[in-house]
């Protein structure tokens, strides 16, 4: 058992996707740090208000609603979206076009037996097992 659980622990994929969670919460913060002391400012500066979005609340009955907090966490998924699609996304996918390595995706046919979609090569649908006719080259 100890010997299966070191080899679960230095496994590739494990020690690689540790890596990206513990670089994912660094950028998180630098994300967090960008938004608070540069965004936000630049949006009071642009339409006025509230420096920081975090003190904006609204009291309904007594219950409070603290809605800036959620418009700071809005502002920081947005902002790592767009850096995750302009600087990682979209330069890799060209760089994979470029070298052709885009992975083409298989031609389709449906199963004239219950309508789903199967591979054009195959003889026999996946999903009821029907006999498939061969496909005229």
């Amino acid at each position: 058992m100890i010997k299966d659980f070191k080899e679960f622990l230095l496994r590739g994929n494990l020690l690689d996707l540790a890596v990206a969670v513990v670089i994912g919460a660094a950028f998180t913060a630098v994300v967090a740090s960008f938004t608070k002391g540069i965004i936000t400012p630049l949006i009071k500066a642009i339409f006025g208000g509230a420096t920081q979005f975090d003190n904006l609340s609204v009291t309904i009955n007594g219950s409070v609603i603290a809605y800036g907090s959620v418009l700071n966490a809005l502002l920081n998924f947005v902002i790592v979206a767009a850096v995750l699609f302009f600087l990682i996304i979209r330069p890799v996918n060209r760089l994979m076009a470029r070298l052709g390595r885009t992975p083409d995706e298989d031609p389709v046919r449906e199963c004239p037996s219950c309508l789903s979609k199967v591979p054009e090569a195959a003889t026999r649908c996946a999903y009821c097992t029907s006999t498939l006719e061969p496909v005229a080259a």
